[in-house]
């Protein structure tokens, strides 16, 4: 088996190049050309080029636009990337057989409520963001090509840049934090999607009346503002020397940005984790992972 691994650079697909290795012969590429082929999302025409030439039998997409604020300033270019480029790669994997593993998100939903979101349910984005990452699970899905669409939230590793990192140089400056206590969902991380994806996408290979659309994201449910104690937290208690005395807690409506981000980012993982016979593990273990990875 031979897979076409693009955005091998980002936090998901760092942790894919060691996931998928086993699987078979892997051709892992990022927005710089390598050897002629073409892994830059914002050049889709010579998508179909790149997957002609490397013939896959599986192609996983983690590359996306993801400056979630930045995008409503460049709409043109959030789309070309999360749904121009998203198509043509669809198009690509129909014509060459392929199946297609793809990453989209929470914020495909609007946040309302409190109940966790169903792949069943109505979407309604709130951002440019959010409506490209829609745009681009509409364009696969009218493609007909073989697909695995795993919607995630809140990702997370010891490489790339991310919420808890962040905390935690913000933490070692600062004595007070102020942080959103409004929004809810589950810090995923990018090593628990890798695992999940090769999994996932070995028994769509054999079982294609398993292709689809799946949420993948950690057990439980927490705020940002909870997200940032547990990171306080766990990081003194490995002996990391922090300024920060107080975490406060503020709304959504304290915070403005520039995008609309969801309440309520809850992913209903049960189809997921009864299709393939997973059990996710709570969102704690990933982060406290994560900062231990970070101390050594």
């Amino acid at each position: 088996m031979r897979v076409l691994l693009l955005g091998r650079n980002g936090q998901v697909g760092w942790e894919l190049q060691r996931a998928l290795a086993p699987l078979g012969e892997l051709v892992a590429l990022d927005r710089h050309a390598d050897a002629g082929l073409c892994g830059d999302l914002s050049r889709p025409d010579e998508l179909a080029s790149t997957v002609g030439r490397v013939a896959p039998t599986v192609i996983v997409n983690a590359a996306a636009y993801t400056a979630v604020d930045k995008a409503e300033t460049e709409a043109a270019q959030a789309r070309l990337i999360n749904a121009e480029a998203v198509g043509a790669l669809a198009g690509a994997a129909r014509d060459a057989g392929a199946l297609l593993v793809h990453y989209s998100t929470d914020y495909v939903f609007d946040g309302s409520g409190e109940r966790a979101w169903t792949e069943a349910d109505a979407t309604g984005p709130l951002s440019v963001y959010g409506r490209t990452k829609l745009e681009g699970e509409q364009a696969i899905r009218e493609s007909a090509c073989r697909h695995l669409i795993l919607r995630t939230s809140w990702v997370h590793a010891a490489r790339g840049g991310n919420f808890a990192r962040t905390m935690l140089r913000l933490a070692a400056e600062r004595e007070v934090l102020s942080v959103i206590a409004d929004q809810f969902g589950a810090p995923t991380g990018a090593e628990l999607i890798a695992d999940v994806s090769a999994h996932a996408l070995r028994a769509c290979l054999s079982r294609p009346e398993l292709d689809g659309t799946y949420h993948l994201a950690a057990a439980g449910v927490t705020s940002w503002h909870g997200y940032a104690q547990f990171v306080i937290d766990e990081a003194r208690n490995l002996g990391r020397a922090l300024k920060v005395r107080e975490i406060a807690r503020i709304g959504s409506a304290d915070y403005p940005t520039a995008a609309v981000r969801p309440l309520n980012s809850r992913l209903d993982t049960t189809k997921l984790r009864h299709t393939f016979g997973l059990h996710l593990p709570d969102w704690r273990d990933g982060v406290a992972r994560m900062l231990r990875e970070l101390q050594t």
